[in-house]
């Protein structure tokens, strides 16, 4: 008796694999949503920013680290504009106040008209130098330096504290002197010198400005 012809399965095109890949791709692209940011600026319009202070070391750090999160801000919210407002001891002569707290955030509110105002402060520790200390100065050493950045967003209307956030990082940077064991910060190139340990401390402590893509 003569067999039943068989029929042998038909391959899967290339282009069908790639159109089932494409298809169930988007099938999982299409459970992510974009989450509004925890802390929206866009209500305020203008924001005014106070330069960072700096603890245990001195050069142009914290005033590095003030201009790149004014830039992640910018960056990550529209509908706003931020306004410098100077250096802390600047800003503490022209409010009277002892401190970067309530009562200089009302007076600035006053001074200025913005109706909220970010703080900063950069502190420094556990500079470990790459090379030998030369004496009481080693100019442009590297070393690992581990820092903190602190930031909190203020009303000048009650003085009251809207958002308060913080982070901790350490790198390895140069372009910097030890002048008594202390470290200051002065690098002709600061984005090539200690960019890497400023981009993180920024980007960490603003993660509640930023918009996520989430899964549903």
């Amino acid at each position: 008796m003569r067999e039943p012809n068989r029929v042998s399965p038909v391959p899967v095109r290339p282009v069908a694999a790639l159109l089932l890949v494409i298809l169930t791709e988007t099938a999982c692209a299409s459970h992510r949503v974009l989450v509004p940011p925890r802390l929206n600026l866009a209500p305020y319009g203008q924001i005014g920013l106070v330069t960072f202070t700096a603890e245990n070391a001195r050069g142009s750090l914290h005033e590095f680290a003030t201009r790149r999160f004014s830039e992640y801000v910018l960056a990550a919210q529209t509908g706003i504009e931020v306004l410098e407002l100077g250096p802390a001891d600047s800003v503490l002569r022209r409010t009277r106040a002892s401190e970067l707290g309530p009562a200089a955030a009302q007076a600035l509110g006053g001074e200025r008209g913005v109706p909220v105002v970010f703080f900063g402060h950069l502190k420094v520790s556990n500079v470990k130098p790459s090379g030998g200390l030369v004496g009481l100065t080693l100019p442009h050493v590297e070393a690992t330096v581990s820092a903190e950045l602190s930031v909190e967003l203020l009303s000048t209307k009650s003085g009251g504290t809207l958002w308060r956030s913080s982070a901790t990082a350490s790198e390895k940077v140069g372009g910097l002197s030890l002048v008594g064991g202390e470290p200051i910060f002065s690098a002709k190139d600061p984005n090539n010198a200690y960019g890497q340990l400023v981009n993180r401390l920024v980007y960490a402590v603003t993660y509640d400005l930023r918009s996520t893509w989430v899964k549903q």
